[in-house]
């Protein structure tokens, strides 16, 4: 069984948001499973293996600082990931590089998305 069914953050603009998820999305292999009138975009494997972004509102509130993790494929995306969120106007929380103190072969990146969570992705060998 899976963790986790979905997981969903509220950010500030939607349609930014949406941009800097398609790219980053995409690199590490997950496409869009769900979208809802411009109110919700589910990223993953499936409707039951995602990742939401959903426009925040007054009924609901803007998430505040999540920490997420996404599984890269292989080195390569973690490092493209990286580059492509910095692109994208992310601020660098960890350069590409393994973390030997988290355990034998990670090899992560963090960033800081457009809303102020610190989004990684990790391969591990």
């Amino acid at each position: 069984m899976k963790l986790f069914n979905h997981v969903q953050i509220k950010v500030k603009y939607l349609a930014a948001s949406k941009q800097f998820y398609d790219t980053i999305m995409k690199i590490l292999g997950y496409k869009t499973v769900l979208e809802i009138d411009n109110t919700v975009i589910g990223y993953g494997t499936d409707v039951h293996d995602m990742f939401e972004i959903r426009q925040s509102s007054s009924e609901f509130c803007l998430s505040q600082s999540a920490h997420i993790a996404f599984n890269a494929p292989n080195l390569q995306c973690v490092n493209e990931f990286y580059q492509a969120a910095l692109e994208k106007g992310a601020r660098c929380n960890g350069k590409p590089g393994f973390r030997a103190e988290y355990e034998k072969g990670y090899y992560a990146a963090f960033i800081i998305d457009p809303d102020g969570h610190n989004i990684e992705a990790i391969y591990k060998e």
